[in-house]
């Protein structure tokens, strides 16, 4: 599917300037050729200037429906704003004509998210979620490691996001309010679902352990999940604010060897630091001390194993696709039905929490 294939920049409309708009989207979409940041939409002054002083050519609007209203004058829409706005502005926008790009996850369940795809499909508009940690450099390096065949028959998939956090920070985010779709299993665990699914393929069960441990806490802050998928791997997962010593980001186990790799893509890191591609001489990149051990039969901690680069991060080739997407139709990088399929997973990690039941998909 295409959209307006004008040789000029995409005018690019964005919803939100919180921590998603104005640190991720409104930096990499600036950065990308074919693409022009025209305008952010967030009813607060304080980021209404943030985003003009950021970006002087920026246009403003006040909500989000100031903003459709100039629908003629764009080209894209990204949505940025808390996930329970995520469906309705979404349908919005399709309705306007204009392709979407929304931030995971996309919806609060796979069916809302099918039916948004539908609507998509209907119209013959793109729709793309964005699901950064695709490129990220440890994600990257682990599926050139797979296409290589360098750790033969991968048996299980370890995939960590944790962080020491022992006092809730309140906001939408972490509400216990179902609506707002809060949470880390939404929240991280769209980012460590869909990196297992996009390796290893489709889900055939799920078990999860979901526990809410710090005092004043609403809604999950410690879960483990385990997806078996359909071709036998098994995927352990884990997202955590409550994790005082922090495991590896990955440990992937096969029959020829082991892949470990400590630490997080620095990419979201700088970008907080105000650094944005293009700008940097090198993007993405980390130390060669951060980098993770293939090896076998030894504790990469006592030196087993080799050493294996970490690819760049590459956060940017995201919007680059989705440009590509637009003007020449090339494939959408992340599809609502893949989001959905993540869902499925992320709705049956709840369930089996809640009632202590393997969930087969």
């Amino acid at each position: 599917m295409t959209g307006r294939t004008t040789r000029t920049p995409l005018r690019v409309g964005l919803v939100g300037y919180g921590l998603a708009g104005s640190v991720f989207h409104a930096p990499l979409i600036a950065a990308t050729e074919g693409l022009a940041l025209d305008t952010v939409a967030t009813s607060n002054p304080e980021r209404q200037e943030q985003a003009r002083a950021e970006f002087p050519d920026v246009r403003t609007a006040a909500s989000p429906d100031e903003l459709l209203a100039r629908a003629d004058d764009l080209d894209l829409i990204v949505i940025a704003s808390p996930n329970k706005t995520h469906v309705p502005l979404a349908t919005s926008a399709l309705k306007a004509g204009l392709p979407v790009v929304v931030d995971k996850p996309i919806a609060g369940t796979a069916a809302e998210a099918r039916e948004l795809a539908a609507l998509a499909e209907e119209h013959s508009l793109l729709l793309s979620v964005f699901q950064n940690r695709r490129w990220d450099n440890d994600f990257l390096t682990l599926r050139k490691l797979l296409a290589e065949g360098e750790l033969g028959d991968v048996w299980r998939f370890e995939s960590r996001f944790e962080r020491w956090r022992p006092q809730p920070k309140g906001g939408w985010r972490e509400s216990g309010d179902p609506a707002e779709i809060g949470g880390l299993l939404y929240d991280l665990g769209s980012h460590v679902v869909d990196q297992a699914l996009t390796l290893f393929g489709p889900a055939a069960s799920v078990y999860a352990e979901s526990d809410i441990r710090r005092p004043g806490a609403e809604t999950d802050d410690d879960t483990f999940f385990a997806i078996t998928h359909t071709n036998g791997v098994r995927s352990h997962l884990y997202v955590s604010a409550t994790t005082a010593q922090l495991g590896p980001r990955f440990r992937v186990l096969g029959s020829k060897a082991g892949y470990v790799k400590y630490g997080l893509d620095p990419q979201e890191a700088d970008l907080r630091d105000g650094k944005r591609p293009g700008t940097e001489k090198v993007w993405g990149q980390e130390p060669e001390s951060l980098y993770g051990r293939v090896g076998a039969g030894d504790s990469p901690l006592t030196g087993g194993g080799r050493p294996e680069p970490t690819l760049p991060g590459d956060y940017p080739a995201y919007y680059a696709a989705v440009a590509a997407a637009l003007r020449d139709g090339a494939p959408n990088p992340v599809t609502a039905l893949e989001a959905a399929a993540a869902l499925d997973v992320l709705e049956a990690a709840r369930r089996s929490a809640r009632d202590g039941v393997t969930v087969t998909l």
